[in-house]
């Protein structure tokens, strides 16, 4: 028997590769300024460590950072990019629970307050 495979949901992303960013279409709810910060966040981190960086809901509405670089990148950096991870998530923590509430209420149509007294 497989592993049993975890829905994702990818909130926004970007890619050194392509030099592109993707925003998912399902969160033109967020404020104008919030997708401006994520945006800035992606192109910035693919910019100085390469590869392919995604903002992720798992199942349960936790948002993560994932990121990714091809097999044969020699110019992609492993160890900048756990550095640079922990650096985002510490300064914009605010920003993560935020989105974290945002999507439990309005996508996985949880109680708001029932999100207020969670620890």
């Amino acid at each position: 028997m497989g592993k049993e495979m975890k829905e994702k949901t990818v909130l926004c992303g970007a890619s050194a590769y392509e030099k592109k960013y993707y925003f998912n279409k399902d969160f033109d709810g967020l404020p104008d300024s919030i997708k401006k910060e994520l945006n800035i966040i992606c192109v910035l981190f693919t910019e100085e460590v390469g590869g392919v960086l995604t903002f992720v809901y798992d199942e349960e509405g936790e948002l993560s950072l994932e990121t990714e670089a091809d097999e044969g990148d020699l110019l992609y950096d492993d160890i900048g990019s756990g550095l640079l991870i922990k650096e985002v998530l510490k300064n914009k923590q605010e920003l993560f629970n935020a989105l974290t509430i945002y999507y439990k209420v309005f996508i996985l149509k949880q109680d708001p307050s029932d999100l207020l007294y969670e620890e």
